[in-house]
């Protein structure tokens, strides 16, 4: 048996999840695939997987046994790159991940300036609105909003955004503007459940010099599963929205909508760039995290302008 061509087939399955799908990335039929664990699993005296007819999972020795294996993996690969010119020059595959919304408004806009600057990279860019796990997941570089919680990662923070509340200058015309958060139980509240936002917002009090969290229930005439369209039924003078700033800011700028309530924004979300600590950053990382920070610490420092600062 060769050992490092049956833990090789191991991560692959343990990454794929499945016999089939690690047969399919590395190229080989599934029987050599679970030949090549099998000798694996009998060259250790332990069962790596439980299998079924429909799933595979790692057992609690395989899980331990494939978090040392997968990092020689991927030591072993990043010899390979620095051999091969990875680190030479730019070239190669990205896989970068970012929020659905803030990526298609300003990250996916840096992506094509960068494809286009550097011809070599090639780069897939997988916008979801899930915190994926960089390293098991093959992720190169992810854009994250709010307090990060894996500190393995290196992050190199671009600017901020908040939770903001607005509304069309027609609805504020006809209903008034709230000025405290108590006004919100006779005005309607537009919402939208993909920031977990429905029947209560999120409100910064500052109270003695302390500032802390609150919930404030809004009446909600309308319930949306997107903020694109929550934001143009505000837009259509509906009620007030509830929003990020990046998200508002567009619609603020043409005056399609206008920020109330400001002084209860709530606490700024850091933006950042995040990757995998490594020994070794390959080029095509390096060149896109200097292209694309500064770009977005621009578009986000645009955002905060026309949101008066905030």
């Amino acid at each position: 048996m060769d050992r490092f061509d049956a833990i090789t087939a191991f991560v692959a399955v343990a990454r794929s999840g499945g016999f089939s799908a690690a047969s399919r990335a590395l190229g080989i039929p599934v029987a050599n695939v679970s030949r090549k664990v099998a000798l694996l699993e009998e060259a250790l005296g332990v069962r790596l997987f439980v299998r079924t007819t429909r799933h595979v999972a790692l057992t609690d020795g395989g899980k331990r046994y494939f978090e040392t294996c997968s990092r020689v993996i991927d030591a072993m690969r990043e010899a390979d790159e620095e051999v091969s010119g990875e680190y030479r020059e730019p070239k190669g595959d990205l896989v970068i991940t970012a929020p659905l919304g803030f990526g298609q408004q300003h990250l996916q806009p840096v992506v094509h300036e960068f494809l286009r600057a550097y011809p070599q990279v090639n780069v897939q860019l997988q916008l979801d609105d899930r915190v994926l796990p960089l390293v098991e997941e093959h992720v190169d570089c992810a854009l994250r909003i709010g307090t990060l919680a894996d500190s393995s990662l290196v992050a190199r923070e671009l600017g901020s955004i908040r939770l903001v509340v607005c509304a069309a200058p027609a609805y504020l015309e006809a209903r008034g503007t709230p000025l405290e958060l108590s006004a919100l139980a006779v005005h309607d509240g537009i919402s939208w459940t993909g920031l977990g936002l429905h029947k209560s917002w999120t409100f910064t009090l500052r109270q003695g010099g302390q500032l802390r969290e609150q919930q404030v229930p809004v009446p909600v005439r309308l319930a949306t599963s997107t903020p694109e369209s929550a934001l143009q039924a505000a837009i259509a003078g509906l009620g007030l929205v509830q929003a990020t700033s990046y998200q508002v800011a567009p619609h603020v700028a043409a005056g399609r909508l206008v920020p109330v309530l400001t002084a209860h924004d709530s606490e700024p979300l850091p933006v950042s760039l995040v990757y995998p600590s490594k020994r070794l950053i390959p080029l095509k990382l390096r060149a896109f995290l200097d292209f694309a920070a500064p770009r977005l610490e621009q578009r986000l420092t645009e955002v905060n302008a026309v949101m008066g600062g905030r």
